[in-house]
């Protein structure tokens, strides 16, 4: 198991002991198990557009894989050319993630705001569901890494290298704090999520350890995850609840409660 996937996980259940419920969105195994059962149906309820998303999606990994040898050409110089180089910046390379996630759960504890809450806790969601997504690609493609051999169609040699697991949980928890929020300060979210996303995947091919399509595909892995999970929270929130409340000349009053915002 990756170091990544180790403090990914160790943020998550620090998160879930911590984190405290509120009228909005309850953190229970409840929700948990529901967002997952949608999250991997999902494909079965696309309709015609998600389909064409899906069809160019596929073209754009295609073109990355067409330019990876070139780009590796380009990082891979000194020791760095010498197949053996070892991937020695992984936990480094997840620390800004991961520094955002921390970061937004602390100013929400801080100023005592349960929007923020739900917002790190979406973060996690993502990078959760992208990080499965990804894990189970990688045992199924087995593609050497950039650093491990010159051939960019290197699969099923038992690699780990498609997709990149940085580049999906950078992006699942950046857009998921990029799309948060207001749209007061929307720019600057855009900015940083993406911008810190993005310098991950920039970070793993300059390193020589990943090739482009496989950055390429974490990142459409890590935006579509954290798109979903973004749908279901706000969902959630706008959703009507039912409430029983007991009159004081006897007998109950029954009311429809839709949040507005």
């Amino acid at each position: 198991m990756s170091k990544s996937i180790l403090l990914l996980g160790s943020l998550m259940l620090s998160f879930l002991a911590l984190a405290r419920p509120c009228a909005a969105e309850e953190f229970d195994s409840k929700t948990l198990l529901e967002d997952t059962k949608l999250y991997f149906t999902a494909p079965i309820r696309w309709d015609a557009k998600h389909w064409m998303y899906f069809g160019g999606t596929v073209l754009l990994i295609g073109a990355a894989h067409q330019a990876d040898t070139s780009v590796r050409d380009h990082f891979a110089t000194g020791y760095q050319a010498v197949p053996g180089y070892k991937d020695t910046h992984s936990t480094r390379d997840a620390v800004p993630a991961a520094a955002l996630v921390a970061g937004t759960w602390i100013y929400a504890r801080f100023v005592d705001d349960q929007a923020g809450d739900i917002e790190a806790y979406s973060m996690l969601e993502a990078a959760g569901f992208s990080a499965v997504t990804t894990e189970a690609l990688k045992f199924a493609g087995g593609r050497q890494r950039p650093n491990e051999t010159t051939d960019r169609d290197s699969w099923r040699k038992s690699g780990n290298s498609f997709p990149s697991l940085h580049a999906s949980a950078a992006f699942a928890i950046g857009t998921v704090f990029a799309e948060s929020g207001g749209e007061e300060y929307r720019w600057i979210r855009r900015i940083a999520g993406y911008g810190i996303a993005s310098a991950t995947a920039y970070t793993r091919l300059h390193e020589n350890v990943h090739w482009l399509s496989d950055v390429v595909t974490g990142a459409v892995i890590g935006i579509a995850s954290a798109r979903f999970v973004v749908n279901r929270r706000d969902a959630r929130q706008h959703q009507g609840e039912f409430s029983l409340t007991p009159m004081s000349g006897g007998g109950a009053m029954l009311s429809y409660q839709i949040p507005l915002r």
